[in-house]
This record gives C-alpha cells, sequence and structure tokens, in this order.
C-alpha cells in the first residue's frame, strides 16, 4: 500500500466516507446503527461536527478515500466543553495497513491543539482486539466494560470504554475555552 495521507475532509469526500460507514453499519459491531444512513444525512451529521470546530478527517491513499474519522461531543452538557469521543472508520481494503493508527493519531494531536483535555473511545464488542489494541497503543486505558448494550447481528454486544488524556488531562485547570454546548 501506497503511504496514507491525512487530510481535513471536503464535501467531495462525501460519497466514500458514506460508503465506508455503510460497510461498516452491515459487516461491523464499531457502530450499533442496523441501516445506514443516506449520503445527505452523512452531510448532515459531518456538518454537525464541523460547526463545533472539531475535526473531520480522511484517509487517503493513491487519491483514493480509505477511511475518516473525527471527534464528536461526548456529551452536550456544558461540563463536558474539554471531552470528546473519537470515532474511526476504515474501509474493508484498507484495514490492518495502518490507516487506523494515521487517523486517529492524527486526531489526537488536532484535538489537543484545541485545548481539549479528554478523549474517550467507546468500542462496539469486548471482542474487538484490533480497535482495543489500536486505542491501548495511542495511549487509551481501558476504564470498564458494559455488558450486552447492544443487540446486533442476532446477539447481545458488550461496549468498551476506554479513555485518553489530551494536554495533561485532569491534572491542570483548562486554558483553552473548549466546546460551546448546549442540548439534550
Amino acid at each position: 500500500m501506497s503511504s496514507v495521507v491525512i487530510r481535513p475532509s471536503v464535501d467531495a469526500d462525501l460519497p466514500a466516507i458514506t460508503e465506508i460507514y455503510a460497510w461498516n453499519v452491515l459487516n461491523g459491531l464499531g457502530t450499533f446503527e442496523e441501516s445506514p444512513p443516506d449520503q445527505a444525512e452523512m452531510t448532515r451529521r459531518r456538518a454537525n461536527f464541523l460547526d463545533r470546530g472539531l475535526p473531520y478527517l480522511v484517509a487517503e491513499v493513491d487519491g483514493e478515500v480509505v477511511g475518516y474519522c473525527y471527534a464528536g461531543p461526548f456529551r452536550l452538557r456544558a461540563a463536558y466543553r474539554y471531552t470528546v469521543e473519537d470515532s474511526v472508520y476504515v474501509s474493508p481494503k484498507a484495514v490492518g495497513k495502518g490507516v487506523g493508527r494515521a487517523l486517529l493519531e492524527a486526531l489526537i494531536v488536532r484535538c489537543e491543539a484545541l485545548g481539549l483535555r479528554q478523549m474517550c473511545a467507546v468500542i462496539g464488542d469486548s471482542g474487538n482486539t484490533a480497535s482495543i489494541g489500536l486505542h491501548t497503543a495511542l495511549g487509551f486505558e481501558k476504564k470498564g466494560v458494559f455488558p450486552d448494550m447492544g443487540h446486533k447481528f442476532g446477539r447481545w454486544v458488550d461496549l468498551v470504554w476506554m479513555q485518553r488524556p489530551l494536554n495533561g488531562g485532569g491534572a491542570t485547570p483548562p486554558d483553552a475555552p473548549g466546546m460551546a454546548l448546549s442540548g439534550v
């Protein structure tokens, strides 16, 4: 595989992003959605993150988008304004080739540049050793397993909660305003 280029997503990436996510919805436990959203919905979701100033990145190999990631608000209450949750999705043709790692590394750097203090990962399926291993390798610690939280593909699926401090985490007071958050 040629070298991976990580860059901010643009509108022209949405067909590839939609296709990658659809494959993950239909074949994996990284999301608990059961029906893939259409491109209009994916466009709306992406805009929601970008409107908050959060990173939404793609991985490109030889000009083709083979993965994407983003940081989303952990929860919509003001006290969580320094905490994000990561999401990483890779095309089946790029799995195991370092694309997920390159995406997550870049996402961490961009979130630290925003002055954020915590990044969480909520990983579907306690048997997802690839995602758990990737997050562990990049400094995340397992904080818990919530058994049987979702039901997909005819079985109960666990959630693995992992966390990584950014910018020293909670060791010092924040030095940036964080995200503007409100909602339910």
